[in-house]
């Protein structure tokens, strides 16, 4: 026992959602799109901390297979997928394996990132040595992959202005913290993620946000485009908004960047990013 000593809380152990309620952004028969809040796990840990699976075991107790069908680290917020039945889930799991659900994210970089678009490839492994930690191996890594967008510069907090830049992510592989190391590393964008505690500073949250999920339907098989904002609304207040282009679909064309809240294009395996 270190008694006498100030130690920090393990977040793994602090059921900071127990008593919240888990929005359902859509919901049919086969599936519903849940926003995870900040803090709370998509799966059972090893402490008796809620997760997003025992919240919906015990809302839907006749629902069949794993129901879970991807995760989001503890420290991010969004959209996660989950199915009812086992036929469903094995079909979402396999759009995942195959790359075609389109997944976007949106968060806040601690500096300025001077390139406004880009495409990071930089493999990443395990840290054996400090663990949950990854880190960039061209050698033994896995391939990770993300696009990126800048989306403003400047933002935010407590009223008083800051220098961060707002980004939007499409990730073209599903690394463990693939995201937050892509963002901090010097040769990714050498500006961690605000709220990073591994490889960034500490704040009052991790500021990344999964805010769109585009994936067939597997009984309908239509095209599902489920969107929900970050609400990192002291963020945009007094930001200065990056002129820029967005392609629109149905006219083939580039159009002026959209207002908050409209849903990007994606079909296939590939989103259409701003141009």
């Amino acid at each position: 026992m270190l008694q006498g000593l100030d130690v920090e809380e393990n977040p793994l152990e602090t059921d900071v959602h127990r008593d919240a309620e888990l929005e359902i952004v859509y919901e049919d028969e086969s599936l519903l799109v849940v926003n995870k809040p900040a803090g709370m796990l998509s799966v059972p840990g090893k402490s008796d901390v809620d997760s997003v699976y025992q919240r919906v075991r015990r809302m839907y107790p006749g629902a069949t297979g794993p129901m879970v069908v991807h995760r989001l680290d503890m420290a991010t917020s969004g959209l996660m997928l989950v199915a009812k039945t086992k036929e469903v889930h094995q079909n979402l799991q396999a759009q995942f394996k195959n790359r075609t659900v389109c997944k976007r994210y949106v968060a806040w970089l601690d500096g300025i990132v001077e390139e406004k678009e880009g495409h990071l490839e930089l493999p990443l492994r395990p840290d054996p040595e400090d663990r949950p930690r990854q880190v960039v191996d061209v050698v033994h890594g896995k391939p990770a992959v993300t696009d990126y967008r800048v989306l403003r510069y400047g933002g935010c907090k407590g009223g008083l202005r800051t220098t961060p830049t707002v980004v939007s992510f499409v990730p073209k592989t599903g690394r463990t913290h693939q995201l937050r190391v892509h963002s901090a590393h010097p040769l990714g964008l050498n500006a961690p993620i605000v709220g990073d505690e591994l490889y960034g500073k500490k704040a009052d949250r991790l500021y990344l946000h999964a805010e769109y999920l585009g994936f067939t339907h597997p009984v309908s098989g239509v095209y599902m485009e489920v969107e929900k904002e970050a609400g990192f609304d002291d963020l945009y207040s007094c930001a200065t908004i990056f002129p820029c282009h967005w392609h629109n679909r149905s006219l083939g064309m580039a159009q002026p960047f959209p207002a908050e809240g409209t849903t990007v294009s994606c079909y296939g395996n590939s989103c259409v990013m701003p141009m």
